[in-house]
Order: C-alpha cells, then structure tokens, then sequence
C-alpha cells in the first residue's frame, strides 16, 4: 500500500486493506498520523492454555494499529514495510478486550518508529509493542 492522503482515509477503509486484521475482529477507532487506537475482543478461538489471550493476538493488534500510524506519515506516494517489531507483555487478558493506542516516536526520511501501548477494559498495562518501519520510495513508472 501506498499514501495518497489528499483525503484521508477512514478507520473502516484503513482496515479492510488488511484481511488478517478483519479476521481476528480487530476494529480501528481513531486513524491520525498523531494517534492511531484500535481494540481485540478477547474470544476463546484467540486463547491460549486457561483462557488468556494469546501473545499472537496481541502483538496482532499492536503490529497492525502500529502499522496504520506509521503509514499514516509517510510522505506522499511511499509506501512502508515493517523491519523490527519488539513486544513486551506485562499481563494477561482473559476476558473483555484489548485497547492499543500506537504514536510516533520518530518520523524519518528513511525509518518511522511507532509506540503502541497495550491495555485491558480497566486501563491496566497489558503490553507494550515498539516497531520500526522502513520507508519505501514511490516507484516511478517505467519509461518505454
């Protein structure tokens, strides 16, 4: 995918570029190059032994709101592509749902780094995920 924000894109449109994402019933709430927060419903098909919400699941959420923050800022015709992701998880989530709220923590003309926080219904830490995308050039057409 590539940027054309002459319009940005709504959190629905943003979201159904990534079918993953739609699969694991994530949902996009708020999509600026600012902040970009997203939830997971916490469901037994997503679960690991006892019920708790997998690692998988979570670093789901947080590469996929990461990701649509830092595509978010890229300039103009580039695209991105994930080089680096680095989660930490603090506890576990065993019912309810996972809230991720993802900034920018550098935007560069070669690399974007994006924080994405992890928290439960109550506000808990759950985890913290911290990627580094790499900006890719627009291609320029092909002369014949």
């Amino acid at each position: 995918m590539t940027t054309d924000l002459t319009q940005p894109p709504s959190p629905a449109d943003l979201l159904a570029t990534m079918p993953f994402a739609v699969r694991l019933g994530i949902t996009l709430h708020e999509a600026t190059c600012a902040q970009t927060t997203g939830s997971l419903p916490w469901s037994p098909e997503l679960c690991t032994a006892g019920g708790v919400l997998h690692g998988g699941a979570l670093m789901a959420l947080a590469d996929a709101v990461g990701a649509v923050c830092g595509y978010l800022n890229l300039p103009a015709g580039s695209g991105t592509s994930t080089v680096e992701s680095k989660t930490n998880f603090f506890r576990a989530v065993r019912s309810g749902a996972l809230h991720a709220t993802a900034t920018p923590l550098h935007v560069g003309g070669t690399l974007i780094v994006v924080q994405t926080e992890l928290q439960d219904d109550d506000g808990r830490p759950v985890g913290q995920t911290t990627q580094t995308q790499i900006v890719l050039a627009a291609k320029l057409p092909v002369q014949s």
